[in-house]
């Protein structure tokens, strides 16, 4: 197993830039605002042949009267106790801060190999700045500059040095990729928790506590499952913060990993259009979707609330109707496992691949029982049928003419496929060209 190395520190400091700078990605989200990051943010990186996984933390201070502070605080003192090394990262401009020695005190009782980081130093003519930081009684402190470069490489090189070298894992080609969305506050983050059986992601009753996409693994029977918590979605009129509209992009370009999206209903509060709009984005990205109806210990036993709630989604999701639905309680545990079950289904038809000969066959039958409507003088003619690519399945059909083509036969094409090759629980694309 590769080793960790975990940053730690202030908030503001600088941790999430380079967490950034060295994993070479944008994973982490940074704004000038301290206390972005909560959740631990993991990435590997590769440095002179040693593999080795990376850890951004939330910011380490005082625990004042934000309930969510105690979260974080823990989630950083986790990362301490699983990780190999410590980027103890401080600001040198500010000097030695009280929370700065309050972090030192932790970090010397827990008897891990410590790393000072000087941030905000760009370049040699303020590296005395560093000198000061030698009081916190760590063996070196490096002066350097996250956002800039400046000494990151020769610092990164001492931190790895004497690690046992590692083989870079390789991505599972069967693992499957999983994004938790909907919105604010209908317990995205508790169910990872709830399926992980630990406390991975802060989780509170304020809204918006999640803010980057937040990746766990998981194995259960035979398969990997990447789950990918995000933030929630609000509808744009009610954005007015920077950074929670970079978190709503963050949480919607998450579609563009996964395979499956969870979407997530709030059982006691109903079916909203916003629900209905997150839906939208998980369909215009092909991707293979479950309806998560979570909170169902709230109104298992109200059968008029039951009532109401199915009646809300067979009219307002009418247009996910092949979407498959469970009833869970993330607080409770009550049907978190067979999600998986649900998950597994989907993901089976979303890479089904279907031979163009039993294609072929299946559409040729299906246009001599129900041929299509006549427009004017001319008939829609079939030539050709094949099937181009998976994760959606998506299919080309040669005709003589697109445009007399109508949505109706389209759909009811759509729906024959999905009868006869067992495509009821994915998503398909239909593509009509011209021969």
């Amino acid at each position: 197993m590769a080793p960790i190395i975990a940053i730690v520190g202030r908030p503001n400091v600088g941790k999430s830039t380079l967490f950034n700078r060295l994993s070479r990605s944008r994973t982490a989200l940074v704004d000038d605002r301290p206390g972005i990051t909560r959740d631990r943010l993991y990435a590997t990186i590769t440095c002179e042949g040693i593999a080795a996984g990376l850890v951004d933390t939330g910011g380490f201070e005082d625990l004042g009267q934000d309930p969510l502070l105690k979260e974080v605080r823990a989630q950083v003192e986790k990362a301490v106790d699983e990780s190999d090394r410590v980027i103890f990262m401080v600001d040198g401009r500010q000097g030695i801060m009280p929370g700065d020695e309050e972090m030192a005190q932790v970090l010397r009782k827990s008897q891990k190999e410590v790393f000072v980081a000087v941030n905000k130093i760009d370049g040699p003519e303020h590296d005395d700045l560093a000198l000061d930081f030698y009081k916190l009684g760590f063996k070196h402190a490096y002066p350097i500059s996250a956002a800039h470069g400046y000494g990151v490489s020769a610092f990164i090189s001492e931190v790895i040095r004497g690690l046992s070298a590692s083989e870079v894992e390789r991505d599972d080609p069967n693992q499957i990729r999983v994004a938790v969305l909907g919105r604010p506050n209908v317990g995205k983050s508790s169910l990872i928790n709830r399926i992980l059986k630990k406390d991975r992601l802060v989780v509170s009753e304020l809204p918006g506590t999640t803010r980057d996409a937040v990746d766990a693994l998981f194995r259960y029977g035979k398969r990997e499952y990447l789950l990918i918590d995000t933030a929630g979605i609000r509808r744009k009129a009610r954005v007015k913060v920077k950074i929670d509209k970079f978190s709503m992009i963050k949480a919607i370009k998450s579609l563009d990993r996964c395979h499956v999206a969870l979407i997530l209903l709030d059982a006691e509060e109903g079916v909203s259009d916003q629900d209905a709009r997150i839906i939208g984005y998980a369909i215009e990205k092909g991707r293979g979707i479950i309806l998560v109806v979570n909170k169902w210990d709230l109104i298992k036993g109200d059968v008029r609330k039951r009532r109401l709630l199915d009646n809300a989604i067979e009219r307002q999701l009418k247009f996910v109707s092949f979407a498959p639905r469970i009833n869970v309680s993330a607080l409770t545990g009550e049907r978190v496992i067979k999600l998986f079950g649900k998950i597994d289904m989907v993901y089976d038809q979303f890479s089904k691949r279907i031979s163009t000969a039993a294609l072929n066959r299946s559409i040729q039958k299906v246009i001599e029982k129900h041929p299509p409507p006549w427009l004017g003088r001319g008939r829609l003619k079939f030539f050709y049928a094949t099937q181009t690519r998976t994760r959606p399945p998506t299919f080309m059909v040669f005709v003589n003419r697109p445009d007399m083509l109508h949505f109706s036969y389209e759909r009811f094409l759509v729906n024959q496929l999905r009868e006869q090759f067992g495509l009821t629980c994915a998503p398909i694309r239909l593509k009509f060209r011209k021969r």
